[in-house]
């Protein structure tokens, strides 16, 4: 079975591709050119007056085009979404692992926001920020277009306070609690980010929380929001996070295992709502 959802828009990113399909084919590197031109003699790619491009349509800087992505027998994914909070301008929820917040790789309408359209009504949902599908935890929403820019200044203006836990090893040689900053950068594959020398651009408090045998709980409060920041820094610090498939080895690519989900946790949100004016401090029912 196939399954559609509305076209995403790709502005055209630089390069000399002759056409669009060959840009196409190398930003989405996963997708095969047989696929795009048997999209493309569909009309499932189209310009920005929304019609469809042929496989000779020639490429241009900034181009936008809009693409319908399609996935067959796309994985299921259990565990249950709760709404934290909801007004008339915000939602809040908690999400289980292994469910991404929103449409990537093939994941295209099994997401935390095709979840909570369905269960709402609310068509306008658009996510405020994003956790990683694998970590558990809350997801603030905005809900109404007129207040949306309101509530994602916070995020631009870093005045959300952003409380996570995590299961790793112990830190013993370490005074904590610490404040931690580097310099992360994407690395290779192109999925995975890493630490390089430099000016450092991402920065997180890191704090014990309790001392176990094999594996301490820690409370990182991340002050940027780098692309996997807590993950790629706990492992730099050679603690990483349990259950981790990326760092800091690649493992080999298999079915997720709902035994052994990453064990990271978006606590705690915590901010002043513009809207509002109130104080607000929104806390995940889940755990570790």
């Amino acid at each position: 079975m196939t399954t559609t959802i509305p076209a995403s828009t790709l502005h055209l990113p630089p390069g000399d591709w002759p056409t669009v399909l060959d840009c196409l084919c190398e930003h989405f590197a996963t997708i095969a050119r047989e696929q795009w031109l048997d999209r493309i003699a569909r009309g499932r790619v189209l310009d920005a007056d929304g019609a469809p491009i042929t496989a000779h349509t020639p490429y241009r800087l900034g181009m936008p085009v809009r693409y319908f992505r399609e996935v067959v027998d796309e994985p299921a994914i259990s565990g249950e979404v709760r709404i934290v909070h909801a007004d008339a301008h915000l939602l809040v929820a908690d999400k289980p692992p292994f469910l991404p917040v929103t449409p990537a790789g093939s994941y295209v309408t099994r997401t935390l926001l095709a979840r909570l359209v369905a269960a709402t009504g609310h068509a306008e949902l658009v996510p405020l920020h994003r956790i990683d599908r694998l970590t558990r935890g809350l997801v603030m929403f905005s809900i109404r277009p007129d207040t949306r820019d309101a509530y994602q200044s916070l995020f631009r203006e870093r005045r959300v306070g952003k409380v996570y836990e995590a299961l790793a090893p112990p830190l013993p040689d370490l005074t904590l609690p610490l404040v931690h900053r580097s310099r992360i950068e994407r690395g290779e594959p192109f999925f995975r980010m890493r630490e390089v020398p430099g000016e450092p651009n991402s920065e997180t408090r890191i704090a014990v929380i309790e001392c176990g045998e094999a594996l301490w709980r820690y409370r990182l409060e991340p002050l940027t929001g780098r692309k996997h920041q807590l993950r790629v820094q706990m492992a730099g610090l050679g603690a990483p996070i349990a259950n981790d498939p990326l760092y800091p080895q690649l493992q080999p690519e298999a079915p997720d295992d709902p035994a052994r989900p990453l064990q990271l946790l978006a606590r705690e949100l915590v901010f002043d709502d513009p809207v509002s004016g109130k104080g607000r401090r929104f806390c995940s029912g889940l755990s570790l």
